[in-house]
């Protein structure tokens, strides 16, 4: 993309100055939050047509958008749930705009169809997706939703009779759901969109056939504070779990019989650690981090006083227990050592079985509510291998294939190999690199890295048909794994959490530092690009040293920092954040928030920012200013542009053709700044 002829839209600059603990603060573009206004709406209808009139003059965009459609227009396969013999999921077909939700009969049945959205005459941006099957398969809850909203209908579906019930909870959140045994009526946790005590939430019985208005309440909370439930796996219990809400962890426990009328009675309170159990009949089998970094399995009885008694099952050891499954007799857990999986078995008295076969280079994950008396469902994949959904069976010790997304890639061409390079404090980070055999052992490549550094979040090899299409164009490849997630364990992400969160930025653009000496790359070959967390990664980095790199695609992002936890309801993220009305906090955040740090006159790299007005996680208000302060300070001449959509949220369900163009328009922007070669090689299935 050549350097723009025509400056970006003009931005009145009306400037709201507060003092934030004896500090001045000025924010330029106050006036880009109110989303709704004209002025906003009108910015916006300008922004567009001037992201429009740059990305629409690339001259290989239809070769790009050819390719994608090749990569993604495929089937597809998620969300499986199972009851006895039967399975239910999502499955995409190709040419299709969204996915329906079909079941099938054994593992080697025929795909029946069970609801199709199109048919509903609403449109292309609904979707559909199941989320929980009744024990006897006959009733399926399914969510509805428009565009990339974070809320949704919830649906029940006769399967037998292949239509949905009036039984249904109107737009909002469903904290919790559970069929009951006998499949006549659900437990659950609905916090309706419209809610008129958006602090009270409580649990319910529904009985079929009754309207949702007479449901009788057996569980409540005030205060800011969540309820969620589960049942257990003979059906006799209700394990009911409260959340502090500014934490977003759990901090009480409740156990109710079904057939009991009396209320809840309390298992754990006050909890400080990480505790997540399950109920295996009359038993509650939990993993916690209580006395163990790494976590371990413990089982919680109550003696006749009520007073919780712990006893291990599963000890702690040196690799980090990162999930777990309990499928009929026994335990599975995956444990994490670094960004490799193991995958173990355990009876419930703790007695180790043996192991599941997985590769050390993909990512493995459970697939929940997939599971039977001998068997689960696993989800594999890696850099170069798309997502495989395989069913392991505990009696022969195998995994048979179930689903696999066939993709029209050569991986045989591509490779890649994991180095270490040194952060400021000296602490060795592991970073991947990832690209054709020849791309891996030249220099000077033009090259693409991401990370996230938060939230615990490990970030370990996975398929992107984003990256492999830059991959293909000759492009490396590079994810460090940064601080902030959990690939080191827990004090890996407590190294760059809260007052630490500059540390994640620094082990970034340490990574692009190394990849400039090692001369993998040059600053005017190097791209960065990340969404939400990730995009606040990018943004931070792209202000602190934007001579690096030749351009960025930011997200879905948090950016003005001072301000994100006035907005939804992303004041859960204090813990992980801070917030700007606590001194130290403010200082803290004060040091890497990109709003706040962009300086006038500095040449900035091509900018390309996303987001949207259903976005209700990361308010696109962050993309809105920050766009505006990109374009006013900027001297390179390089573009600043805003893909903004009014469907786009943080919920990736966009129909396929809207998904396409939004995927040519990154590849485009990249492809032209990076000045990527033209595609060569063969393209097979892998």
């Amino acid at each position: 993309m050549p350097k723009l002829m025509e400056p970006p839209p003009h931005t009145p600059v009306e400037p709201v100055t507060e003092i934030l603990h004896g500090i001045s603060v000025t924010d330029p573009y106050r006036w880009l939050e109110d989303q709704g206004s004209p002025r906003t709406r009108e910015w916006l209808a300008a922004q567009t047509r001037y992201a429009r009139s740059s990305l629409d003059s690339i001259s290989d965009r239809d070769r790009i958008r050819e390719r994608l459609r090749e990569l993604v227009d495929v089937e597809t396969y998620d969300s499986i749930l199972r009851a006895g013999n039967h399975y239910f999921f999502r499955k995409r077909s190709p040419g299709c705009e969204q996915p329906c939700i079909f079941s099938r009969e054994g593992l080697r049945g025929e795909d029946r169809l069970l609801i199709d959205p199109t048919e509903w005459g609403a449109g292309k941006y609904v979707s559909v997706k199941p989320l929980q099957v009744s024990a006897d398969g006959r009733l399926l809850l399914y969510e509805v939703k428009q565009g990339g909203e974070r809320t949704g209908e919830f649906e029940i579906f006769n399967v037998e009779a292949k239509e949905s019930l009036p039984d249904r909870l109107s737009r909002g959140y469903l904290r919790g759901f559970a069929f009951a045994p006998d499949s006549n009526s659900f437990f659950y946790v609905h916090e309706p969109l419209a809610s008129k005590e958006p602090a009270y939430q409580a649990a319910r019985r529904h009985f079929l056939g009754t309207a949702v208005e007479e449901d009788r309440e057996f569980f409540r909370v005030d205060g800011g504070r969540n309820v969620r439930l589960t049942l257990s796996s003979d059906g006799g219990l209700i394990l009911l779990a409260v959340y502090r809400f500014l934490q977003n962890k759990i901090s009480d426990f409740y156990l109710k019989q079904i057939k009991d009328e009396s209320a809840p009675k309390p298992i754990v309170l006050g909890i400080d650690y990480m505790l997540a159990p399950q109920l295996v009949g009359n038993r509650i089998l939990a993993v916690t981090n209580r006395d163990a970094p790494n976590r371990r399995v413990v089982e919680i009885r109550l003696d006749e006083s009520a007073k919780p008694e712990w006893s291990e099952i599963v000890a702690e050891c040196e690799m980090v227990i990162h999930d777990w499954l309990i499928s009929g007799n026994r335990i599975f857990i995956c444990y994490a050592r670094g960004t490799s999986y193991q995958i173990h078995s355990f009876d419930l008295s703790g007695r180790r079985i043996g192991e599941i076969p997985v590769c050390k280079d993909e990512t493995v994950r459970f697939v929940r509510d997939g599971s039977g008396e001998d068997e689960i469902l696993l989800e594999t994949e890696s850099f170069l291998k798309p997502i495989a959904i395989s069913c392991y069976s505990s009696t022969d010790n195998q995994l048979t294939p179930l689903a696999k997304r066939r993709v029209p890639f050569d991986s045989s061409n591509f490779g890649h190999l994991q180095v270490h390079f040194s952060s400021n404090d000296g602490t060795a980070i592991p970073l991947f690199l990832v690209g054709r055999h020849e791309v891996l052992e030249r220099e000077g490549n033009p090259t693409v890295m991401t990370a996230y550094g938060g939230f615990g979040k490990s970030m370990t090899p996975q398929f992107s048909v984003f990256v492999t299409f830059l991959m293909e164009r000759g492009c490396l490849f590079a994810l460090p794994n940064i601080r902030g997630g959990l690939e080191m364990g827990a004090s890996w992400h407590e190294a760059a959490r809260a007052h630490n969160r500059l540390r994640a930025i620094d082990d970034f653009l340490n990574a692009a530092d190394w990849l400039i000496a090692s001369k993998h790359t040059a600053q005017n070959k190097l791209g960065i690009f990340g969404g939400s967390n990730s995009g606040l990664l990018v943004g931070a980095a792209l202000v602190r040293k934007p001579e690096i790199f030749r351009a960025a695609i930011c997200i879905a992002p948090l950016l003005d920092m001072l301000r994100y936890h006035l907005f939804d309801s992303a004041l859960l993220w204090s813990r992980e954040f801070g917030t700007a009305d606590d001194r130290d906090d403010f200082l803290a955040l004060s040091k890497y928030s990109p709003y706040q740090l962009v300086k006038q006159g500095v040449p900035f790299p091509a900018v390309m920012l996303v987001s949207g007005d259903a976005d209700q996680n990361c308010n696109p208000l962050h993309a809105r200013k920050m766009t505006a302060r990109l374009q006013e300070a900027s001297s390179s001449g390089h573009p600043i542009i805003l893909d903004y959509s009014t469907h786009r949220g943080h919920s990736a369900v966009l129909p396929l053709s809207t998904r396409i163009e939004a995927l040519t328009d990154r590849l485009a922007f990249f492809c032209s700044q990076l000045q990527l070669p033209e595609l060569r090689g063969d393209r097979q299935c892998c």
